[in-house]
């Protein structure tokens, strides 16, 4: 499904240029669930902007379903994010006064033609990521774990092939963490492809496989023997009382 060569991406010109992708080459298959590693500037973040098409590098190639990517224009590009890609973030970039139910249905209205079933959509969304009681709450009225579930129903909303996460349990406490966690693991057993940029350990060790990046370059490139599990890491934490 994602197919990188000699990936490069430099900013500035002439002395100031600074290259923060040095030849990045791998591939992804259909239905993977792939954890990318690194220290704080190796080019994590870089790398996931230019796997979501947020970003196009400046050499290499990249090819997503058989489509290069480096030679898509603006609006190409776009169409391609809307229909294949689904976004996730540490931050999770709520609109503050739109309740549950409206913050998963925007990206419908980037869409060619905004559907008639959008709010059944938003709906089905929230209740898979189990929020079906929330979907009148407005961010303030959430829990932090609650709030990126929101913000992964909206990354779900357009059905895309791929979602790509980053740093998604880093403004979360453990069991909110383990909730998203066991949330990427059922969306890869559905059939997606899941791609995580994390920092922590324990978070790549859910993943089948780990990418580590030094410098702007893959230092390792490895399966996870046996991926962690977050169900059962949930079930066997304390009990709480349900907020």
């Amino acid at each position: 499904m994602i197919e990188l060569e000699a990936i490069e991406k430099a900013y500035g010109s002439g002395s100031t240029e600074a290259l923060v992708l040095k030849g990045i080459s791998f591939r992804v298959e259909a239905g993977e669930y792939v954890a990318i590693m690194g220290a704080s500037g190796t080019g994590k973040t870089t790398l996931l902007n230019i796997l979501g098409c947020l970003d196009k590098p400046t050499g290499g190639h990249y090819r997503l379903e058989d489509t290069d990517v480096v030679s898509l224009d603006d609006d190409a590009l776009s169409h391609l994010r809307n229909h294949k890609i689904g976004f996730v973030f540490q931050m999770f970039h709520l609109l503050e006064r739109t309740r549950a139910l409206k913050n998963v249905m925007l990206p419908l209205i980037y869409a060619e033609e905004y559907p008639d079933d959008a709010e059944e959509r938003a709906k089905k969304a929230l209740t898979s990521v189990g929020l079906a009681d929330r979907i009148h709450y407005k961010p303030s009225e959430l829990s932090g774990g609650q709030q990126q579930r929101v913000a992964i129903a909206r990354a779900l909303i357009t059905e895309p092939a791929i979602v790509l996460a980053d740093e998604p349990t880093g403004n979360l406490d453990r069991r909110s963490g383990l909730e998203v966690l066991a949330i990427f693991r059922r969306l890869q057993q559905e059939g997606r492809t899941i791609v995580v940029v994390t920092h922590d350990q324990a978070v790549a060790q859910h993943a089948g496989r780990i990418l580590l990046l030094s410098d702007g370059a893959i230092a390792h490139d490895r399966p996870v023997a046996e991926p962690r599990d977050a169900e059962a890491e949930l079930a066997a934490l304390p009990k709480e009382n349900e907020r």
